[in-house]
Order: structure tokens, then C-alpha cells, then sequence
């Protein structure tokens, strides 16, 4: 974990989640608040994505709480999701997997399908969780 900036955020950062794909970082603290990007379904050893839309969401639910768990918080803090996936017949298979990770009640979401994602990749999953006090 970085230190807080002068202007009080502070970057996070998880070796147990893939690197960032390009100039921005896995999750930012502020405000009391993680704002975690869109994490993806790449195993963080292989850097390789593993096959099928549950496969993916799986591994994605998995690099978001490592990412989470590095700031302080965990998926049972979360606040808000957003979930980008490629096909929008996945959606049920996707939603099955989501189930399974979410706290009760789980946080409010928006799930836009037909988002080509990089790297052909079938889901993106983005949160914001309020770190616990």
C-alpha cells in the first residue's frame, strides 16, 4: 500500500491481482472510500485469462477482493459495482457466480453487456466499498 498523496488519496496496489494494463492504478483510497477499477478475470500468476464466462468471473471476484484486502476492506464492504461483460446471454451464468461472492444485502450494481472488453476478454468488474472504521 502507497502512502496518502498531499491531496489525502492513496493508491493500492495487490500482488496477488494482475498489474494494471496501462496508466492508472488498481484501486485508489479516499474520502473513507476504496474506488477500485474495472478488474478482470486474468489469473495473476499466468497472466493469462481462463476459459468461459464463469471461469472469468470467478477469477475477476477473486482479484477484487485481493485488491480490496490490500486497502483494508473486503467484498463484504462493498457499496457499489459495475460489471462490464462481452455477451449478454452470459448474463445468468455471470449473475450465478456474482451471487456467490456478495454480501447480504449485496451493494447496488449496473451490469452494461455487449462491452468489448480488451484482450477479448468477457467481464470487467469495478467497485467502490467503504472501508471499515
Amino acid at each position: 500500500m502507497d502512502p496518502l498523496t498531499p491531496s489525502g488519496r492513496r493508491a493500492v496496489t495487490s500482488a496477488a491481482a494482475p498489474t494494471a494494463l496501462g496508466p492508472y492504478s488498481q484501486a485508489i483510497v479516499a474520502g473513507g472510500f476504496v474506488f477500485c477499477s474495472g478488474t478482470a478475470g486474468i489469473d495473476p500468476l499466468t497472466g493469462l485469462a481462463p476459459e468461459g464466462i464463469e471461469a472469468q468471473t470467478e477469477q475477476a471476484l477473486t482479484n477484487l477482493a485481493a485488491v480490496l484486502s490490500e486497502a483494508g476492506a473486503s467484498l463484504t464492504d462493498l457499496v457499489k459495482t459495475t460489471i462490464f461483460y462481452a455477451h449478454v446471454d452470459d448474463f445468468a451464468r455471470l449473475n450465478e457466480v456474482y451471487a456467490r461472492f456478495m454480501p447480504d444485502p449485496p451493494p447496488a450494481r449496473s451490469a452494461p453487456a455487449n462491452v468489448r472488453l480488451p484482450r477479448g476478454l468477457l467481464v470487467s468488474i469495478e467497485a467502490i466499498a467503504l472501508l471499515p472504521t
